[in-house]
């Protein structure tokens, strides 16, 4: 009878070799660690980014204005350093409301355009503009920005013209007037230069789509009354005188307007045209443009 040896357990080459490896393996992991922990610990970090500054002109001030500040005035004459309001003499400008709100509101508008006229011709100065040192309020809202046509155009007719050639030259660019009267019906007249000028009635300004403009003071508005009464439009004084511009001339003004210097019209403030005999005609001319600040 055999005797059998019990089984002897042990480490053979092979498990060692595999141990070796193992552990050089979770070494040089533990290395790598090492070295990645001490790379970010030194890391440099990197110089923020310079985030652009955007310096807002923000309205506000004094409520009686600043008193380091000047006028700004916008005119057609050159600029001076003792320019006035006083003496504008027949500039075409924007009226802000719209023109069934001034229906509305007619006597009301009637009474500012009278104590404005006053204000005037008690404040006499000397002709001129002026760029002024004061800011511009900012608006608020979803537009395109820039200020519209009524409120940039700034038209002036020829002073030493008579009254003739001032209804021809109405006529010629197709401007039809405009009276609000007492009754708040709006009198429109035109063929001013015809011996009898065609006169329509309307009940109210709804409808009405043509760009308009209205005057501040001067010779021409006389000029404007004296068509009216030639129309057999009684005025009693103190009424809101449009005109009224057809599409075609108003494309004309917005050509010229971009075409004096190749300027984005939501950069200009105001454009400046004047009214000149052109062969047998009459065209509009940019004289002067000033810019949004």
């Amino acid at each position: 009878m055999s005797t059998r040896k019990a089984p002897v357990l042990s480490v053979t080459s092979y498990d060692k070799s595999v141990a070796v490896t193992i552990s050089l393996f979770l070494g040089t992991l533990l290395l790598f660690g090492g070295v990645c922990a001490v790379w970010f610990i030194n890391l440099v970090p990197p110089a923020p980014n310079a985030v652009p500054i955007e310096i807002l002109d923000v309205a506000g001030g004094f409520e009686d204005g600043n008193p380091d500040e000047t006028l700004r005035l916008d005119s057609p004459d050159p600029e001076r350093a003792d320019a006035s309001l006083a003496e504008v003499e027949a500039p075409e400008t924007e009226i802000a409301e719209t023109l069934e709100t001034l229906i509305e509101q007619s006597d009301l508008a009637a009474e500012q355009v009278t104590e404005q006229f006053e204000t005037q011709m008690l404040n006499r100065g000397k002709k001129g503009s002026a760029a002024g040192t004061g800011r511009r309020g900012l608006g608020e809202g979803p537009g395109d920005g820039g200020l519209p046509r009524e409120q940039r155009w700034y038209v002036r007719f020829d002073d030493r013209s008579t009254l003739n050639d001032y209804a021809k030259q109405l006529d010629f660019f197709g401007i039809e007037l405009g009276v609000l009267l007492a009754d708040k019906r709006l009198a429109y007249v035109s063929g001013m230069s015809t011996a009898q000028p065609m006169v329509r009635y309307a009940a109210s300004g709804a409808g009405e789509t043509r760009l308009y403009m209205t005057w501040q003071a001067g010779e021409r508005r006389v000029f404007d009354q004296q068509l009216f009464a030639k129309a057999g439009v009684p005025l009693r004084g103190g009424e809101v005188m449009f005109h009224f511009y057809p599409p075609k001339t108003e494309s004309q003004l917005a050509k010229l307007e971009r075409d004096y210097q190749n300027r984005d019209p939501k950069m200009i403030r105001r454009t400046f045209f004047t009214v000149i005999s052109e062969g047998e005609g009459y065209t509009f001319q940019v004289t002067r443009q000033t810019l949004l600040k």
